[in-house]
């Protein structure tokens, strides 16, 4: 995401549900508030579960780019 300081870089790549959901919790909980966490998947579940999540704790999906399997979750840390 062009212009957009990641604080963390987190590669789930060939993990599938629950783990992507879970770690990127993790990978949050670590962060300030405010800081930007960049997500890599490949579990096409993935896209809704991490979207369903981060939208019920409140946290901000700033975007989703896909990239042939991989898809790039980009989300700030609100709370």
């Amino acid at each position: 995401m062009s212009g957009q300081k990641t604080a963390n870089k987190l590669d789930l790549r060939g993990l599938y549900c629950p783990e992507p959901v879970f770690r990127t919790k993790m990978a949050l909980d670590t962060l300030s508030v405010g800081e930007v966490l960049e997500v890599v998947a490949d579990d096409p579940a993935s896209e809704e579960d991490i979207t369903r999540w981060a939208n019920r704790v409140g946290h901000t999906i700033l975007s989703i780019q896909k990239n042939g399997k991989d898809i790039h979750f980009f989300i700030k840390k609100v709370k």
